[in-house]
Parts: C-alpha cells; structure tokens; sequence
C-alpha cells in the first residue's frame, strides 16, 4: 500500500468535509479497499495506486466545486464519485455536475446566491465586463455596492485578478483618523462595514481571514491609496459622492496597467462641508466622453431593501431633496 496526503487550504472544514466529516466518510464508503483519515486540515489516503489516484481526483474536484460555490452537499459527493474515471471526448474526467448560471455573480455561504437583480444591476454587471472603469450612481439600497463587491469576488475567483483592494473616504473623521482609538483597522472599521458584510455573504470566514491576512482583499480608506500604482487589481471606490475633485483624480490615477475599477456613489447623500464640490460630480461630467469608461445610473426601481425604502426615495425625489 501507498500513501498520500492531500492538505485543505483556505476552506471551511466543516462545509467541506461535512457534519462529522460526513463527506469524506462518504468517500471512504466507496473505496472500501482503501482507508481515508481525515485529520485537521490534512486528508491521509493509503491505499493501492489506481485507488489513490482516483480518490485524489475526486477531491480535486470537490475542491474545485468548493471553490466556486462555496459549499458540497451529499448529492454533490455521489455525483462525483459516480463520474470519476469516466472519460470526456476520450480522455480526462466528467465536467462539474452542477450546471453553470451564466447569471450568478457568486454562490456564496449557506447557500446564498448572489445575481444581479433589477435591470440596472443587469447593465453594471454587463458594463463592468466591457469597461475596465465603470461609475454606478443611485440612491441607498439600490445595490450597486453589493453588486460591485460580487463582481469583484467573481473576478478573483475566476482568477481574473490577483487581488480585490475596496476604499472609501472617511469622512466623518476627516481622512484624518489618528485620534480615534485602536489600530488602523479599528480606526476604519465603522465606516467600511457595509462592505465587510458584503464579503461575508460571498466568502467562507476562513477563507476571506487569509485573503484579508495577505492583502488578497484590502479594505482600507482612500488616504492610503495616495502614492499606489495598482496592478492585476479590482478596485472598488464606494461613497464616491464624499470625495474631493482632488481626491477622485488621485484615486483614478492608481489605476495600473492590468486593473478594473468601480466607483460607486449617492448624488443624494453628499457629506462633505458646505461649498465643497464632489468629486464624484465633477468626474461624470468631465469624463463622459472618454471611450472605455461605463456609466450606470440606478434609481428607485432596483431598490432591494423593504418595499418602503422606495417609496421614501420617491417622495424625496418629489420633494426635491
């Protein structure tokens, strides 16, 4: 008998190996000749050679399934123990068995599935694969912040980039945060939450702690994006609307060679003091022109939040506020 070991990285192990190690269990089941242990994150497999190869095949796949949808049922683990070995057009293993949704974004944790779902979250999803610079403006819970943010998971998973960097402008504390308490991510966390809730629903706790850990997603206030040149980069600017002229050119300026890039902002929800001009504004206009660069308005019909959330955009727009 030979022996292999295969190591789990940046999963979760409970939604990959299963209650109990249900999955894994059912994979042993199927090769009775061969004894699996699974242990941590570390799956050891003795066994005679041809087992081990299709064992480790299987796992592969599994892994791969894991991946892009972020979770394996029972079902998913017969399937692919029914199909390993079986050849396609002569040669390699069967295809996934879950069929492809052109329309998801990300399947995510506990079975979520992230899509686009009005017409204008349609067309910054379709902008967004055209043009490597997209600008989606509309009001709150129109979901062009959550929309972004699958856009730009889906590009690291399809490794379409090698890493996610999401920015805001602090406001509220003038960019200048050095007097609140804590370290730079206790500093920042309370203005970059929606997007931390945002890569909750789409990334394993786990896995999204690695990425964070190693800058593979970077969330951080747009003061620290002065000086950067962003290469095989998504970046994502949200509350556009609170940027200075100044600051959006410095932002749209760190664009590498090898970037995309969605800014996201409110007309409606401008904080900065009195007769200070937005950037955002001023960024639409000057640039409409420019061929390459996508512009997406949403408004009160891709509300996505309680029904009543549209009817208060609506009287305020009626207002005239």
């Amino acid at each position: 008998m030979v022996e292999k070991v295969i190591t789990l990285d940046n999963v979760s192990l409970i939604d990959f190996l299963g209650v109990e190690n249900h999955n894994i269990k059912e994979v042993a089941a199927a090769f009775p000749m061969s004894k699996i242990i699974s242990r941590g994150n570390e799956i050891r497999i003795k066994g005679t050679t041809p087992e081990i190869s299709r064992i480790s095949d299987i796992l592969e796949s599994l892994m791969e399934h894991y991946q892009k949808y972020g979770k394996i049922t029972q079902e998913n683990v017969q399937n692919y123990i029914n199909h390993s070995g079986q050849p396609v057009n002569g040669h390699g293993t069967a295809p996934p068995v879950v069929p492809d949704d052109d329309e998801v974004l990300v399947y995510g944790n506990r079975g979520v599935v992230v899509r686009a779902r009005t017409d204008n979250q349609k067309r910054l999803v379709e902008a967004a694969e055209k043009s490597d610079l997209v600008f989606a403006v509309g009001p709150a819970g129109t979901g062009k912040t959550y929309t972004a943010v699958a856009i730009a998971v889906r590009a690291l998973k399809n490794k379409e980039v090698k890493k996610i960097i999401i920015t805001r402008p602090a406001v509220e504390a003038g960019e200048n945060l050095g007097f609140l308490p804590g370290d730079l991510k206790e500093k920042i966390d309370p203005y970059l939450r929606p997007i931390y809730d945002a890569l909750d629903d789409m990334i394993p706790a786990e896995k999204l702690k690695f990425y964070t850990e190693n800058r593979i997603i970077e969330i951080a206030p747009l003061a620290y994006m002065r000086g950067r040149t962003l290469n095989h980069a998504f970046i994502l600017l949200d509350e556009a609307q609170n940027t200075t002229p100044m600051q959006m050119k410095m932002f749209l300026t760190r664009m590498g060679p090898t970037s995309k890039a969605i800014i996201t902002g409110d007309r409606s929800q401008i904080d900065l003091p009195n007769r200070q001009k937005s950037g955002l504004i001023e960024s639409v206009e000057i640039l409409k022109n420019i061929k390459g660069i996508a512009f997406v308005e949403l408004d009160g019909r891709d509300v996505v939040r309680h029904r009543l959330v549209r009817e208060i955009i609506t009287a305020y727009d009626k207002a005239g506020q």
